[in-house]
């Protein structure tokens, strides 16, 4: 073992154990029971024998024939065991889980209180349930009544339930929308005395969850959105679906009767799974086809059931006779297929995207002259000009006054930089930007937004995180003089010395010489990367021919070019351009040395001597000036940036802009919610690299990690 490997193991089993600390500090009542549960496991052999094998297990479990026989302390001891061993890995991953979840959003003592009630009441609710039913000739309740449980999952699931209410839309929706799958399924095809407890605990902690948050209960929407109508079609016909599953596979003797007789056949679920694996993805995008199918799927299983109570009617009219076993459970679960019915029917504004191939069809839309016409007219961004790029989609307003920039990829509409709009209409053509993405499958966000854009996006409750900086430096009263620009005078000195000149020019206008040695520059760079040139917000050359791009050449005596940048203008309304941004830098690796400091001195000289009033070093992607926050999403972008840095040194490229001594302007991702940042990487990395393959970017990563 190396010196360094010996030293790092300390550091990680320390930040381990600080972790640990950490959580215990925060969750000491998720922490104490999770202990006291594993503690009382080892202690009684629990964990390698199974509890309910013991003679001592109607002392310690709840039940109906517990609390008849006065054992009322089994309300207490129940919960920190498990049935069978294997059953502690779920009872105390999901307590952990909810509990330690409800805890962090409450507060340990509403947590404890919430977790602590909702078992002690869902038990109790639970078991007067039965004892009121048992004699009713109810053969499951006579069944379950007779059962003793144990475990803690019905505080928890209280918990979670509760806690639920802190989040906000459409995570609190999501996340109740799963929880009541699970029971759903659970009561109705399983029906154990441990669904039942579960079944109630949501039951009663739902409605009360906005009460008893407090102060902490988010905001409420103003009423069911797209996205949310969305998950619920998705959540009911996932709950069908899994519900035919567990029929088949795990044939149980349920509240309504035994699912044996009612459950699909194999070929059946077969194609049942064949075809509800497209819908939802479908539904969940909104698509118009997939719920035309949904339609059709749960109109003929209600249906069918239509048709079964029917020929049952009919039956008692005339006297027949049929079996009535497994009827009760064919009827709830066609009442359920029709409650998604129900739901879809009312949710059909929500699916109006159509299918790809109409998309395709309808995609054409205005392209970069309308763009440049509205950009010079309106103003926009240091990054405006880049929207002015060919592989660009637009969406543009009604008004046909305003505009977006995005790119399309993994079904993620990538807008570029802030609208270009009118004054105060930049709120609304973001609005309708995400409407459009609603309605054509796309999930929506903005890259490398500023403040303004940002606050526009905080009033449809989207998120933000800080993705670069843009370097920029005012042209007034510019003068390289004090300690602070002693670099940037030394380049400008030794160029004067070495008869090397600054040319601003137009790259297209160039003789062939000249061309020849900015290609073989551009290629000399590129060879060095083990990666492709990156684009999206990282022009080329090709963007440098534009006629409308500006071009700083450094050239010496022999007409030798030593270094190239590109800048973009910066349109400030009314047809002027107030600056300019600098995209291409590319430098000879044995030629003049400071060039690029030469070549961007110069060219803020030439440009303020033109009217300019800034001009901005842009930001490099993954680059800023500050440390990262401690959120999840911040860390993993750090962490990306460290994977980039030895393959196209954004970091460096920040660290050598500080020269200039520029002012910082923080650019932004903005987006809907956390569930959408997967997609919306991907999107990012093929807007970036849309030639490298997944593949590739994981080499990427493992020899980033390697190095």
């Amino acid at each position: 073992m190396t010196e360094t490997e010996a030293a790092a193991k300390p550091a990680g089993g320390g930040r381990i154990r600080g972790t640990v600390a950490v959580l215990s500090r925060r969750l000491p009542f998720t922490s104490s029971v999770t202990l006291a549960m594993l503690l009382l496991a080892v202690a009684t052999g629990a964990l390698w024998n199974a509890a309910e094998d013991r003679a001592a297990f109607p002392f310690v479990a709840y039940g109906l024939p517990s609390l008849e026989a006065g054992r009322w302390w089994t309300m207490l001891t129940g919960p920190f065991f498990a049935v069978i061993p294997w059953y502690y890995l779920p009872m105390v991953g999901s307590f952990v889980l909810f509990a330690g979840f409800a805890e962090w959003q409450l507060g340990t003592r509403r947590a404890m209180a919430v977790t602590i009630g909702g078992q002690f009441a869902s038990v109790l609710v639970a078991t007067q349930f039965l004892a009121l039913s048992r004699n009713s000739g109810w053969l499951w309740a006579e069944r379950v009544a007779g059962s003793l449980d144990v475990g803690f999952s019905g505080g928890a699931l209280a918990a979670v339930a509760v806690a639920s209410a802190t989040l906000r839309p459409p995570w609190a929706l999501r996340l109740r929308a799963g929880l009541c799958v699970y029971a759903g399924v659970a009561i109705v095809y399983v029906g154990t005395l441990a669904d039942l407890v579960h079944f109630f605990a949501l039951l009663l902690a739902l409605p009360l969850g906005k009460r008893l948050v407090g102060a902490r209960r988010a905001g409420d929407p103003a009423g069911p959105d797209l996205r949310e109508w969305r998950v619920l079609a998705v959540a009911g016909l996932l709950l069908l679906t899994i519900a035919e599953i567990v029929m088949f596979l795990v044939p149980g003797d349920g509240p309504f009767g035994s699912a044996e007789g009612v459950s699909l056949s194999a070929p059946e679920l077969g194609v049942l799974v064949l075809l509800v694996v497209p819908m939802l993805n479908g539904l969940r995008k909104g698509g118009r086809v997939a719920w035309r199918w949904a339609v059709g799927l749960s109109a003929f299983v209600t249906l069918q059931g239509l048709a079964v109570a029917t020929l049952v009617g009919l039956a008692d009219v005339f006297g027949g006779d049929y079996d009535t076993s497994g009827l009760p459970l064919f009827f709830v679960d066609n009442l359920l297929w029709t409650v998604e019915l129900a739901v879809l029917i009312a949710a059909r504004h929500a699916f109006r995207v159509p299918s790809r191939r109409r998309l395709r069809r309808h995609a054409q839309g205005p392209g970069p002259a309308l763009a440049r016409t509205l950009l010079g007219h309106h103003g926009g961004s240091t990054l405006s000009w880049m929207t002015t790029w060919p592989r660009n989609t637009y969406f543009v307003r009604e008004d046909g006054r305003s505009y977006l920039a995005y790119r399309r990829h993994a079904g993620v509409a990538v807008a570029l930089g802030d609208p270009i709009a009118p004054d105060g209409t930049a709120a609304a053509t973001v609005t309708e930007f995400a409407t459009m993405c609603e309605n054509s499958g796309l999930v929506p966000c903005v890259f490398s937004a500023t403040e303004a854009t940002v606050a526009a996006t905080r009033e449809l409750g989207w998120q933000h995180v800080q993705v670069a900086e843009d370097n920029v430096l005012d042209l007034d009263g510019l003068e390289f003089r004090g300690k602070a620009w002693q670099d940037v005078r030394s380049a400008l000195n030794k160029a004067a010395k070495q008869d090397i000149e600054f040319r601003l020019v137009r790259l297209a206008d160039q003789p062939e010489p000249i061309l020849a040695q900015v290609r073989a520059l551009s290629e000399e760079w590129m060879s060095g990367k083990a990666m492709p040139e990156m684009g999206f917000t990282l022009g080329g050359l090709d963007e440098a021919m534009d006629p409308a791009t500006r071009v700083g050449l450094a050239v010496d005596a022999e007409g030798t070019v030593h270094g190239v940048t590109s800048w973009l203008p910066v349109h400030t309304g009314a047809g002027t351009i107030g600056g300019w941004t600098l995209d291409v830098m590319r430098r000879s690796a044995h030629g003049f040395r400071p060039v690029m400091e030469f070549l961007i001195a110069s060219a803020c000289l030439a440009f303020r001597e033109e009217g300019a009033r800034f001009v901005s070093l842009s930001g490099a992607p993954l680059a800023r000036s500050t440390g990262f926050p401690a959120r999840p999403v911040d860390r993993v972008l750090e962490s990306l940036g460290r994977v980039m840095e030895p393959y196209y040194g954004f970091r460096s490229l920040h660290a050598f802009k500080a020269k200039f001594q520029p002012r910082h302007v923080p650019l932004y991702l903005a987006f809907r919610d956390e569930a959408d940042l997967p997609r919306i990487g991907l999107a990012l990395s093929r807007a970036y690299l849309p030639d490298v393959r997944l593949r590739q970017l994981a080499k990427l990563v493992s020899s980033s990690r390697a190095r």
